[in-house]
C-alpha cells in the first residue's frame, strides 16, 4: 500500500547520509527508519540503497524513487497551498487575456513566481471570443479583454487602460492624414478599431472611415505588425504595451498627436465566481507598476 511517510523517511535517509541521523531528525528509532526503507522497497518492488558498512549508495531505483519523492512532496505543498485562497503568494491562477495585453502581463507574473515558488500561473493567450467561452468553461477563473462584454454569467469590469500609438516607419517624414494615406495600413485583430477611435479624434475634419486607406496586410499576432511597419510596408495604431516590448522599437516611431485615446482592459469572471486574494495581488500589482512607470513614449 502506498505510505506517504515511507517517502519522506527515504528522501531524509539520502540527504542526510545516515540512518541514524535520519531517525534523529525524523524522532524515531534506527530500526524505525530501517523498517520503512524495506517497506518502500517491498511496495515498489526494487532495492533503492546498496549498504556498505554503515553508509550506502542509492542503485538506479533509487535515485529515480528520490526524484519522484521530491516531486511528489512539491506538488503536495503546492496542492496544499493552493487550497488557501487567503494567501497573497501561493497556489494556482488561470489567467487568459489577447497578446497585446500577454506581452507585458505575463513577464510580469514570472517575476511574481520567481519571488513566490508556491506561485503557479496558467496564461493562455487567446482573442477575446475564445476567452469569453473558455471562462463560461471553467478552463480560466479571469480573462482580461479589450472589448466590453454583456453576458448573464460574467461579470466584466474595466481594469486598466494603456494609450494608443499611431506607429509609423522611423525614417517617415510625414503627419498628416495625406500622409498616411499614402503609405497605407496594417491591419490586425484589434487594428480597424484602433485605428478609427486614434484618428477621428487628431484628425476630426478630415478622417471619415478606415475603408478609405489602402490595406497593406493583415496578421493575426499583434506583437508580429511592427515588423512589416519597421520594413516600411505603412502604419499601425497598437497598444503602448505592444511598442514597449517590441523588438523593432527602433525601426519604428509613435506619431506625436494632440489627441490621446486609450484601449481600455476588461476584466471578466464568472458571476458567481470569489476569487482568491492571490489574484487581486497580481492584478494591482501591475496595474500600480504601469502608472509608476509612466514610460514616455517614443519621440517623433
Amino acid at each position: 500500500m502506498f505510505n506517504a511517510q515511507y517517502f519522506r523517511t527515504f528522501i531524509t535517509l539520502v540527504e542526510t547520509g545516515s540512518f541514524t541521523r535520519t531517525a534523529r531528525r525524523l524522532e524515531m528509532t534506527q530500526p524505525g527508519v530501517s523498517q520503512h526503507i524495506r517497506k518502500l522497497e517491498s511496495y515498489l518492488d526494487k532495492p533503492l540503497i546498496e549498504r556498505k558498512g554503515r553508509s550506502f549508495t542509492l542503485t538506479e531505483s533509487g535515485r529515480r524513487a528520490y526524484d519522484y519523492a521530491l516531486k511528489l512532496f512539491a506538488e503536495h505543498e503546492q496542492f496544499r497551498h493552493g487550497l488557501d485562497d487567503d494567501s497573497l503568494d501561493s497556489g494556482e491562477c488561470r489567467i487568459a487575456s489577447p497578446g497585446s495585453v500577454g506581452l507585458m502581463f505575463y513577464p510580469f507574473i514570472l517575476g511574481q513566481q520567481q519571488m513566490h515558488p508556491n506561485l503557479t500561473v496558467n496564461y493562455s493567450f487567446a482573442f477575446n471570443h475564445e476567452i469569453v467561452n473558455d471562462l463560461l468553461e471553467g478552463r480560466y477563473d479571469i480573462g482580461i479583454v479589450t472589448e466590453q462584454v454583456n453576458h448573464t454569467e460574467l461579470t466584466c469590469t474595466v481594469w486598466h487602460k494603456e494609450p494608443l500609438c499611431l506607429v509609423v516607419p522611423a525614417d517617415f517624414a510625414g503627419s498628416t492624414l495625406s500622409d498616411l494615406m499614402g503609405i497605407g495600413f496594417l491591419n490586425y485583430y484589434d487594428g480597424i478599431n484602433h485605428a478609427n477611435a486614434l484618428l477621428r479624434a487628431n484628425y476630426p475634419d478630415e478622417f471619415r472611415s478606415m475603408t478609405h486607406f489602402r490595406h497593406q496586410g493583415f496578421t493575426n499576432e499583434v506583437s508580429m505588425v511592427l515588423d512589416a511597419v519597421a520594413r516600411g510596408l505603412g502604419f499601425t495604431v497598437v497598444s503602448r504595451l505592444v511598442l514597449e516590448t517590441s523588438p523593432w522599437q527602433r525601426q519604428v516611431k509613435a506619431l506625436a498627436l494632440p489627441q490621446g485615446i486609450n484601449e481600455v482592459l476588461y476584466l471578466l469572471r464568472r458571476r458567481d465566481s470569489v476569487l482568491p486574494k492571490r489574484y487581486e495581488k497580481l492584478l494591482e500589482g501591475f496595474h500600480r507598476q504601469r502608472l509608476q512607470e509612466k514610460t514616455p513614449l517614443m519621440p517623433e
